[in-house]
């Protein structure tokens, strides 16, 4: 019987080393949970057996430390949950490793080339769409024209009328200011509006418009200043038609001066924005620390192309091991909840970093000669019974 007893420890040890070894062997491995050989005695009724390994427990709970990569499609899972990705007969791994990349067919993808799962983009939504294989579209970005112009400055109180008169864009004695602001019509064609600043009176400026250099005539606003200084009207943002440019659609763009005040010093303009944008083609994808998707276009656009979804389980450490640094769910482990990035279960992402292995080298190096000893221990015993069985039987 001691034979045996003592053949159990060598195969529980033996289980036990390999586990150290796989730990060992991954402490570089991004994503990497270290497992542990758990043993248990073994009894035949009332007789003891030896020793077996149990279970082995996954520490897949404990956090590895962050290493900042500055790669825009790496992102590293602080806290709870999993990247999600399909093989190619479909089947859903889940991994802490947030290495992506976008194929040639514009599928994002894991380093194992593996499709990620996350939610649709919606245009012009904040919802999620549906849950799927992440896909980056191909196509050019379509243009914007404006329709909007943000403009708010101060129009000096210590202007004077002007005295020549009257208006002419060629001439700057017959304006006190000007500002150019860039709008695009429908085809993403850029355009210049200049607005042309005319003290009319004490609290009254008059503002004059000209299209890529071409005075709009008789197109003018007149603003109107309290006594505080603060702009009374027009209390609405100014619709100023600009024509039709070639083969795209009229442009009107309107003008919100809210916030223009007229006090004395200097003028200045603080703000002179438009929206709308040329047509632009992609430049590069990131992954944002919400999981989001982002296009970046060459006309300095972002658009969002889907969300990266995370999975959390009842009983993460009873997923099953598989390749790729990666797990499948089995019947211990529960069925997984899905959710955004800091949301619900979820943990946060760390955009530009990788989770690293949580080995703790030092600590398996320490179990690795605990093992070696018990190891040369139990082949103490098999040589001590062989050493007594031979001196029995050299008796006889």
């Amino acid at each position: 019987m001691s034979f045996e007893i003592a053949l159990s420890g060598i195969n529980a040890v033996n289980t036990q080393l390999d586990t150290i070894s796989n730990n060992i062997a991954n402490s570089g491995t991004y994503g990497f949970k270290s497992s542990r050989a758990d043993f248990a005695s073994e009894y035949a009724g009332s007789q003891a057996t030896g020793a077996t390994v149990s279970s082995q427990t996954q520490s897949i709970a404990v956090g590895g430390g962050v290493q900042s990569t500055g790669r825009g499609m790496d992102a590293a899972i602080l806290g709870r949950g999993f990247f999600v990705s399909k093989d190619m007969s479909s089947q859903s791994l889940y991994s802490r490793v947030g290495i992506f990349s976008v194929n040639k067919d514009g599928y994002v993808v894991d380093g194992s080339g593996r499709h990620v799962q996350g939610y649709a983009a919606l245009p012009g939504s904040t919802s999620l769409g549906a849950m799927g294989d992440l896909k980056v579209p191909a196509s050019q970005m379509a243009a914007n024209a404006t329709d909007k112009l943000q403009y708010v400055a101060n129009m000096s109180a210590d202007w004077s009328a002007p005295t020549v008169t009257p208006f002419d864009a060629a001439d700057p004695q017959t304006f006190n200011g000007s500002m150019v602001s860039m709008v695009y019509d429908s085809l993403g064609t850029q355009h210049s509006v200049t607005q042309y600043f005319v003290k009319s009176a004490t609290s009254e400026v008059t503002v004059h418009y000209s299209f890529d250099g071409a005075v709009l005539p008789a197109t003018t606003t007149t603003l109107h200043f309290d006594v505080n200084g603060q702009l009374s009207t027009p209390a609405a943002p100014v619709a100023l038609a600009l024509g039709t440019p070639a083969g795209a659609d009229a442009l009107t763009v309107n003008i919100d001066y809210a916030g223009s005040t007229q006090f004395a010093g200097e003028a200045t303009t603080s703000a002179n924005a438009a929206n709308g944008y040329a047509s632009g083609s992609l430049s590069s994808v990131q992954i944002a620390e919400d999981g989001g998707v982002m296009v970046q276009y060459s006309n300095g656009q972002k658009q969002r192309a889907g969300t990266i979804a995370l999975a959390t389980f009842p009983d993460e450490g009873s997923l099953t091991p598989a390749g790729g640094t990666s797990w499948i769910m089995s019947s211990e482990s529960g069925t997984p909840l899905f959710f955004t990035p800091g949301s619900g279960l979820a943990g946060k992402l760390s955009a530009g970093a990788l989770e690293q292995s949580n080995v703790e080298l030092t600590g398996e190096l320490v179990s690795l000669m605990t093992a070696q000893r018990n190891y040369q221990a139990n082949t103490k015993v098999i040589s001590a019974q062989s050493q007594m069985m031979q001196n029995l039987m050299q008796a006889i």
